[in-house]
């Protein structure tokens, strides 16, 4: 079997043009990066999203996936699938998702372009470089760093005293997680990895480049020595930073293995930030596309209901049906079978591990009013018999489990899956108007805020916060009471602990830390052993990737 980059850097692609097309759009409408990449340009975006003449909105599918395993999901793949899938059926569909952060790329999970014959590509551009959002982002950030130590230095003319803005680096390097910075004044500091950074959050949630620039201008920095607020926008920081973000806030388009135009755009991770791609990408494959199948990153613990109750409430978005990802192997594990004993048949550990699901599936039908569907990604380890006991499980929480093949067949692996997600569409059409919910309200206190997406969607007992969080929690609630919350927590469980395996109840979230993202609009709770800059495993994925002389990278998954 040919790995992943092998079966990319075996396609043929066609021209950037020729995929722009099926979306409408001509050469002029695009800011070329090689052959195969190009930029969606700002008059482009500007015109798409001001067509009078577009009068239907398309249909907004989210893919989200059970607690991950080691075992792995394959949320992404069935994104890429499934897009596949709706356009092979006569449907003109369009894939947008994250780009992803080299953190994990060199770290344990690998890239995130899809696996198999379900992948966008070139996905070594993707994977790597691509067109360079990620750093121009690392240095607004970090330009904003520099000019409050600066600021301090020549005098100090705002008082500043108390300095909460970090540095970032889109890479996963533990010693950076904490720095003494020793010039003229002393403080703590450290640096997160640019996926969890406000700016980054601030990019994917921002509508245009004016709204781009009042929220940068908007984040707090700082307190001055009377407790009071210090601003991006006092240090006169905002218009540079966008300076830096002018090109990289144009979505990137590629396309798939089969030519499905694909728009990947921002990529905050969902355990430690907001886990969705760009609000402009989105609303433009929108104005697009009939169909645009979109994810929130890890579980719907956490992706998806980061994607309802931040990304769709500051955005407006109206999400239109829900596909939720889950693997024999990782119900299994859930169940309690040992990662080495994943691939021997064990119905009894699967139907145990069937809570986690279930726990999904409801929190995404009771909490957030979505329709449902169960996408079983398949391994070649799987028998018949815990397929079968898997799609009756399923069908008794009253949804559907759809049996997928994409990453060996690609779109054709996932036909029936389209034929589902279409006709549950039209039903739904048919019958009545969306459903969709959000867990609660903005006027809802910030604890209480808490406590509901702790006990509601985790299952958890109670909140338990720490002294610091607490206070911090006074603080904010004088001002910031009405902004969401985004939780950071480990993704392997819906407590904070990650070694609860399967749907536990009773436990209690412990939050460590409040942040808060003033430009973006939400307040981060840091709960459990969460770090806002990751660490490399003790086998990085790194030492399997190579450059040869002629310059064909292997080994990147």
């Amino acid at each position: 079997m040919q790995s992943d980059i092998e079966i990319a850097q075996a396609a043929t692609l066609d021209a950037i043009y020729d995929i722009a097309a099926q979306l409408g759009l001509s050469q002029q409408d695009l800011i070329a990066h090689g052959q195969h990449i190009a930029k969606l340009s700002s008059s482009c975006i500007e015109k798409i999203q001001k067509n009078p003449t577009i009068k239907t909105k398309a249909k907004l599918i989210l893919v989200t996936a059970i607690s991950p395993t080691p075992a792995g999901e394959g949320k992404t793949t069935t994104t890429i699938g499934l897009a596949d899938a709706l356009n092979k059926v006569g449907k003109r569909a369009v894939v947008c998702i994250r780009e992803p952060s080299l953190g994990p790329v060199f770290g344990l999970k690998g890239g995130a372009t899809g696996g198999g014959y379900a992948q966008v590509v070139p996905m070594e551009n993707i994977n790597l470089h691509f067109t360079g959002d990620f750093h121009a982002i690392t240095a607004a950030n970090n330009l904003l760093a520099a000019l409050i130590d600066n600021h301090i230095h020549q005098g100090n003319a705002l008082n500043i005293k108390g300095i909460s803005w970090r540095r970032c680096m889109d890479m996963n390097d533990r010693a950076l997680r904490n720095v003494h910075v020793n010039q003229t004044y002393e403080y703590d500091t450290g640096f997160d990895i640019t996926v969890a950074s406000e700016v980054m959050a601030i990019f994917c949630l921002a509508e245009n480049l004016d709204d781009l620039k009042m929220r940068l201008g908007n984040i707090q920095v700082a307190t001055d020595i009377a407790g009071k607020p210090v601003l991006a926008s006092d240090l006169q920081a905002e218009g540079a930073m966008t300076a830096l973000l002018k090109d990289a806030f144009q979505p990137n388009l590629v396309q798939t293995l089969e030519h499905t135009p694909a728009i990947i755009h921002g990529g905050p991770f969902a355990n430690i930030a907001h886990g969705c791609n760009s609000v402009v990408a989105t609303k433009a494959a929108l104005k697009l596309a009939d169909y645009v199948v979109t994810e929130a990153g890890f579980g719907a613990d956490l992706g998806a209901e980061k994607f309802f109750d931040i990304k769709c409430r500051k955005a407006n978005l109206q999400p239109d049906a829900v596909v939720i990802v889950a693997t024999v192997r990782a119900l299994k594990y859930h169940g309690g079978t040992d990662l080495k004993l994943l691939n021997e048949e064990n119905v009894n550990n699967l139907l145990n591990g069937i809570s986690n699901l279930k726990k999904h599936i409801n929190n995404l039908h009771e909490q957030f009013g979505m329709q449902v569907i169960v996408a079983i990604n398949h391994f070649v380890q799987d028998t018949q018999a815990e397929i079968d006991a898997l799609k009756v499980a399923v069908d008794t929480l009253g949804c559907k489990a759809i049996v997928c093949k994409h990453w060996a067949l690609g779109g054709a692996g996932a036909l029936e899956l389209a034929h589902e997600v279409v006709n549950m569409l039209a039903e739904k059409q048919s019958k009545s108007s969306s459903t969709f919910k959000l867990l609660y309200p903005d006027s809802m206190p910030l604890r209480q805020k808490i406590e509901t997406i702790a006990q509601k969607i985790y299952g958890a007992a109670n909140v338990e916060l720490s002294e610091l969080a607490a206070e911090k929690l006074r603080v904010l609630e004088k001002d910031y009471a009405h902004f969401p919350i985004c939780i950071a927590k480990t993704q392997y469980s819906f407590s904070s602990d990650a070694d609860l395996r399967g749907a536990p109840t009773g436990h209690t979230l412990i939050v460590n830390e409040l942040r808060l993202s003033r430009g973006a609009g939400f307040i981060v709770a840091i709960c459990g052993k969460i770090m806002t800059m990751p660490g490399l495993p003790k086998v990085p994925a790194s030492q399997r990737i190579n450059v040869n002389a002629a310059g064909v990278i292997t080994g990147l998954s």
